[in-house]
């Protein structure tokens, strides 16, 4: 199972030990993502700055758009199909029900690690970036309709 965090809010009076775990999980900027597993120590980091991301886990439909539309080899070169089919021999949809399924890597690509995405279209939850999900807001676990907000930004 892998997971995808989203960064909602900025850090300028952040705690240090906040904003070093956010840069150890690369979520430097406001609305970037990254693909994490689903294993004990990414889970710590994810509840330490649960005040500042979103997460949950990805499905592969939405990681393939997220490859496909936010998704750079090197500055300026994006991922396509050919490139996907050039490098692991399966198309893209396939590649990633296998990432998801934990037999593959993402690596494989060469991906960057980090995925910049736009603000959500129409806004994030009723109650803004500063409350939780559970309370109707936009931060903390959200589970699999971590897939909606992914959808929505990208």
């Amino acid at each position: 199972m892998k997971l995808a965090a989203i960064r909602i809010r900025g850090s300028v009076r952040a705690p240090h030990d906040i904003r070093y775990t956010l840069k150890l999980l690369g979520l430097n900027k406001k609305n970037s993502c990254v693909i994490l597993d689903d294993d004990k120590v990414n889970l710590g980091m994810l509840k330490k700055v649960k005040d500042f991301i979103t997460w949950g886990e990805i499905n592969a439909d939405t990681l393939s758009q997220l490859l496909l539309k936010r998704g750079y080899i090197q500055k300026g070169k994006r991922i396509d199909r050919e490139y996907v089919k050039s490098k692991v021999n399966m198309e893209i949809e396939e590649f990633c029900k296998l990432i998801i399924e934990g037999k593959e890597d993402i690596r494989k690509l060469g991906v960057k690690k980090v995925f910049r995405l736009k603000p959500p279209s129409g806004g994030f939850e009723r109650k803004g970036i500063k409350v939780s999900f559970k309370e109707g807001g936009a931060l903390g676990y959200r589970g699999e309709k971590i897939n909606v907000l992914l959808k929505k930004m990208i």
